[in-house]
């Protein structure tokens, strides 16, 4: 492997393996998305790297990594939740159009189909929210591949805001069921293949939420749930470490989808005020999944934070 790297003193020194760091700094954001400050990633010597700086530019660094649990030249295997639309959708394209064997899962059957096109993708009618339709799910992926290396963990939903005394508890039981039981099923199921598949391991990443560190207004449901899925990214990467399974979450905020559509046209402040806030191509952060699932098992990504620059996160509250 040949590596190029501006920074050959980061190897030198006991931070990290040099193909590694600079796969990390390969990996590139637009003018229009940058990631936080603090973005830290691990390394199997038991070193940590924390990058304080956000990128704007593609950085002069190249390496090709490797991927998944079996490394270069084969074909890798994604599960996609939440395949039909949005997040879902454009990840999967975007592995596909990388070559990875995609399965997509989702409750309606004609959205995955509209996502997959003319592709090979495996379509899983699924609700997440079904432990026995999950497990059917995973062990259709288990008989047509016999291995799996990436979940994307990626199905959610949120709702309207108001305060915490105006929200149906019914409305709640609906969210909690898809983004924090639909998370741990889906999980659960692939971890227990991973577990269990020869060679052992894989990757599971969980779509967190800039509302994971913060909250916007009126938004209780939602920011509990992904809070909740914190939890979980924080308890797997432990957990995995004994089986080769490494966990991380990627926090996105404003990717372009029908979720954030009202943004451009005013949403709530935690002044009270009414502002316009700006967007990013969701396509990178299918780019930014990709990069994840590519990174070689001894190497983690805890958490990912990638969002359109001039959201007001930094300063939000």
């Amino acid at each position: 492997m040949r590596v190029r790297t501006p920074w050959p003193e980061w190897a030198a020194t006991g931070l990290g393996r040099a193909e590694d760091i600079a796969g990390i700094c390969a990996f590139h954001a637009s003018d229009d998305a940058a990631f936080l400050t603090g973005q830290a990633i691990n390394v199997d010597e038991g070193f940590t790297i924390r990058a304080p700086f956000a990128l704007a530019s593609p950085l002069p660094c190249i390496a090709d990594c490797g991927a998944g649990s079996r490394g270069q030249g084969m074909s890798q295997g994604i599960v996609i939740t939440g395949a039909g639309s949005g997040i879902g959708r454009a990840a999967a394209r975007a592995f596909l159009a990388a070559g990875w064997r995609v399965a997509l899962i989702g409750r309606r059957e004609a959205k995955l189909i509209e996502t997959a096109g003319d592709s090979p993708a495996l379509i899983l009618r699924c609700d997440v929210t079904d432990p026995a339709a999950v497990d059917a799910a995973f062990a259709r992926i288990a008989t047509e591949w016999g291995h799996l290396d990436v979940l994307f963990n990626n199905a959610g939903l949120s709702l309207k805001g108001a305060p915490i005394d105006e929200i149906p508890v019914a409305d709640w039981l609906d969210l909690s069921a898809v983004n924090i039981t639909g998370m741990f099923l889906t999980a659960r199921a692939a971890f227990g293949m991973m577990r269990r598949q020869s060679p052992q391991g894989g990757r599971i990443i969980n779509n967190g939420s800039i509302s994971a560190a913060v909250p916007r207004p009126g938004t209780a449901p939602y920011t509990m749930s992904k809070h909740a899925v914190t939890g979980l990214t924080r308890t797997l990467g432990l957990d995995g470490r004994a089986f080769n399974i490494a966990c991380g979450q990627i926090d996105i905020g404003n990717a372009a989808t029908d979720m954030v559509a009202a943004m451009p046209k005013g949403v709530p402040q935690a002044d009270g005020s009414l502002k316009a806030e700006p967007v990013m191509d969701v396509r990178l952060v299918a780019e930014a999944v990709l990069h994840m699932a590519r990174l070689p098992l001894d190497v983690s990504m805890p958490f990912m934070t990638i969002m359109a620059r001039d959201m007001p996160f930094l300063g939000r509250g």
